[in-house]
């Protein structure tokens, strides 16, 4: 089978957040796509196949479980048909797990049209100022729980237990705070143990949850945001009722095949 590493919201490899991808003609039971995911060992691992209508179905796994929505990895699973594999519609259109997801080259970048899963607010757990160092100002959650602190510094300095993290009730637990610099509106961390990525580089998913929370909390619907890891990266947010466009560029870092 052939596979692409695609370093996703970057210009630039090194950056951004790396993603395996897997273009199937037949798909393999599921354990082989869990081994080939573990073998990887990248946050993110995606399998496509077409269908006859030139739509592709599309599933993700992380090293130690399938998930239903990753936002890096549809990204670069589009960069791969775009660029690799001589697609040659505006749009892509992915039936996931998520409901049917598309993506456009507008701009000179990938945007994609993803649910927007604004945050419920709840009462702050009791393991999290543990966890995290910090008591928040707010907490709330969907797919994940979304945690705002004071400032980018808080952020930014966050070295978290991720063993009492792996015990929060959700996938993932989001750091964000408002963005120092006046061309960025918030950034973020993400932070995810239980299905087996401690720290994602730059999460397209959480975005579906951040953007709908920063969206009403600054009174704008397009929104720029920075992600806070090591590798960091860069997105653009747009709140479009119950929808959310995220958009990044993406670039490949290898070409090969696996035999198995």
């Amino acid at each position: 089978m052939k596979i692409f590493q695609v370093d996703a919201f970057s210009q630039n490899v090194f950056k951004g957040n790396p993603a395996a991808v897997v273009p199937l003609k037949n798909w393999p039971d599921d354990t082989i796509l869990q081994q080939i995911a573990a073998e990887n060992n990248l946050s993110e691992t995606a399998f496509f196949s077409e269908f006859k209508d030139g739509s592709y179905k599309l599933r993700w796994f992380t090293p130690e479980t399938e998930v239903d929505l990753c936002g890096h990895a549809t990204l670069a699973s589009a960069h791969i048909l775009f660029e690799r594999l001589s697609y040659n519609k505006p749009e892509i259109s992915f039936h996931t797990k998520s409901g049917k997801l598309t993506v456009i080259k507008r701009d000179g970048m990938y945007i994609m049209d993803f649910p927007s899963n604004p945050p419920k607010p709840i009462p702050v757990p009791k393991l999290l100022p543990e966890a995290i160092g910090i008591i928040p100002i707010y907490t709330g959650v969907n797919i994940d729980m979304l945690v705002l602190l004071q400032s980018e510094t808080d952020v930014r300095e966050i070295k978290p237990d991720m063993i009492l993290l792996k015990r929060m009730e959700v996938r993932g637990v989001i750091i964000t705070a408002p963005a120092d610099e006046p061309e960025i509106d918030f950034v973020s961390r993400f932070f995810a143990p239980a299905v087996g990525v401690p720290e994602d580089p730059v999460t397209g998913s959480a975005h579906t949850v951040l953007t709908p929370f920063w969206a009403k909390r600054l009174g704008k619907n397009r929104l720029i945001a920075r992600q806070l890891s090591q590798r960091g990266g860069e997105l653009i947010c747009i709140q479009k009722e119950e929808r959310v466009e995220i958009g990044g560029n993406a670039v490949t870092y290898m070409a090969g095949e696996l035999t198995i």
